[in-house]
């Protein structure tokens, strides 16, 4: 078991974040409750310099990722790009634990991150440190608790707490099991290019294949020169081909129409919660006009290759299918702007590496801009003229479009 959750994707993982001002007791905190010496303590004010995550199992709970964040209330230029950062880690914290000095109590500061949390809708609690050191206990409300990481009072009871919160997140969403009836048949057409990791497959290959197994449908895994005869091969037609989206052309023209095709992105779109956007968004593409910027953003970081998709194939693409001189700028990683006005599209990655909340929230400053959004998958399936085909699994998403 432990090792199943130690091979859980941080994607996957239920995000805890820390925050709090200066010296409230967050790090102290973070050790007590995994019980390790994940961040560094220190009377020091701004020990913590940056966000610091951890991808850890935390009993009773599970696979998590302990988040635990620079002071609220540090200053001077470097330390407002501390505080910005800390702000940022809301977008993708499932559950926020707002640390509050008990000595001290509720503080300016604290005040306005917690309407911050409220507004963003991120289940919370504000626990009150160091109560071996306070005279007064605050009054205690549901979402409060009153906890010493030096004696470890209460600890084990906002391990509980925190557990309770996570438990009421939507986690039941699918890939496509939720589709699929037991022993019926995906097709999952996965290309080994110089863009496959060496002896492995990529993350939404993995997911998707084990979410087809756990209800015990069948996942045939082919190349998309050996998908012919996988296709003639077989007794019954399938349920769906999915294929990575760089093949789509060619897959197109080898899987028959009355065969379902979608693609591994935007089967992660749906996942994410964006799909229905990133649809809407792909048919803007139709409207860019010569010299207008297009982000396109990565939610990891790795070695590009000559042909990357990201940097090379989709704006060739997307140049082609406009017939426009456009412009392009590039994100990756924890990278994404705030001010997205400068963008005609945003257009990115699967996000097999950001939660749900961190997707949703990009997805979110995008369409409050004004600005279309869409994903890799979805654009090019449009691009291919097959986007309403690719979406025929999805009966809503069509009716909306």
């Amino acid at each position: 078991m432990a090792n199943d959750m130690n091979n859980t994707p941080s994607a996957n993982r239920v995000h805890i974040g820390f925050f709090g001002r200066r010296n409230a007791g967050k790090s102290s905190l973070v050790n007590a409750v995994t019980g390790q010496n994940l961040a560094i303590v220190s009377d020091v004010l701004g020990t913590t310099t940056d966000p610091v995550s951890k991808a850890m199992e935390l009993l009773p709970l599970g696979p998590v990722v302990i988040i635990d964040t620079p002071g609220i209330d540090d200053e001077g230029e470097l330390g407002s790009l501390r505080v910005k950062r800390s702000y940022q880690m809301l977008n993708k914290t499932d559950v926020a634990i707002l640390v509050v000095d008990a000595c001290l109590g509720i503080q300016p500061e604290d005040e306005a991150l917690l309407a911050r949390i409220r507004l963003k809708q991120i289940p919370y609690l504000v626990v009150y440190t160091k109560s071996d050191l306070s005279k007064e206990s605050p009054a205690q409300a549901e979402n409060t608790m009153y906890v010493s990481a030096r004696t470890g009072e209460r600890i084990y009871e906002l391990k509980e707490k925190i557990a309770s919160l996570a438990r009421h997140l939507d986690n039941e969403k699918k890939i496509i099991s939720d589709l699929l009836s037991p022993e019926e048949i995906v097709i999952l057409v996965t290309p080994i290019d110089a863009s496959a990791p060496k002896g492995r497959m990529i993350l939404p290959q993995v997911q998707t294949i084990r979410d087809i197994l756990d209800v015990h449908a069948a996942a045939l895994v082919t190349q998309t020169e050996e998908l012919p005869a996988m296709l003639r091969a077989l007794e019954k037609q399938p349920f769906a081909v999915v294929t990575d989206s760089q093949a789509f052309h060619q897959v197109m023209e080898i899987v028959p129409d009355e065969i379902p095709l979608t693609s591994f992105s935007i089967l992660m779109a749906r996942w994410k919660g964006i799909l229905e956007t990133a649809a809407k968004g792909a048919f803007k593409a139709e409207e860019l006009r010569d010299g207008d910027l297009v982000l396109i953003s990565e939610g990891c970081t790795h070695h590009r290759q000559c042909e990357d998709i990201g940097t090379v194939k989709l704006p060739g693409w997307i140049r082609k299918f406009t017939g426009k001189e456009l412009r392009f700028a590039f994100t990756s990683g924890t990278e994404f702007p705030d001010d997205l006005s400068d963008y005609a599209l945003v257009v990115h990655c699967g996000g097999c590496m950001l939660n749900e909340r961190e997707m949703r929230y990009r997805m979110k400053c995008a369409v409050d801009q004004g600005v279309p959004f869409t994903n890799y998958g979805t654009l090019i399936a449009h691009m291919n003229g097959i986007l309403k085909r690719s979406l025929s699994l999805f009966p809503g998403i069509l009716s909306d479009l």
